[in-house]
């Protein structure tokens, strides 16, 4: 358990640092508060009016997040792969080809689908 403490700790003051950087920000930020500070940001664009209901996102925002983590997924298969190629051998080498194949299978599909289009 005496290997934990150390852990505990960390969290412990990042949680504090975390907490009283917002309490702080709270009381010595100015509080200048006007319409355009109170309303969404678009990158610098004036909001579009969204429905009631939120509306519907479009279909490649989905397949856009969807390869996002596909390849996220590649990478932290890809990452210890790589540490330990040499003790793998030949079956590593396959099981990653094949692996890389189904990725590679993910991102040919949501480029058909027009995912990868920005209008």
């Amino acid at each position: 358990m005496d290997l934990y403490y150390p852990i505990v700790v960390l969290a412990a003051l990042a949680a504090a640092f975390a907490i009283g950087s917002v309490i702080m920000a709270a009381f010595t930020g100015p509080k200048r508060w006007n319409r355009a500070k109170l309303e969404a940001y678009e990158c610098g664009i004036e909001p579009t009016p969204q429905p009631v209901g939120g509306g519907r996102f479009p279909v490649k925002y989905y397949l856009t997040a969807m390869l996002f983590i596909v390849f996220d997924i590649e990478i932290v298969f890809l990452y210890p792969w790589a540490v330990a190629f040499d003790g793998l051998g030949i079956f590593g080498l396959i099981e990653m080809v094949l692996f890389i194949v189904t990725v590679l299978v993910a991102y040919a599909y949501v480029w058909r689908r027009g995912g990868l289009e920005w209008d």
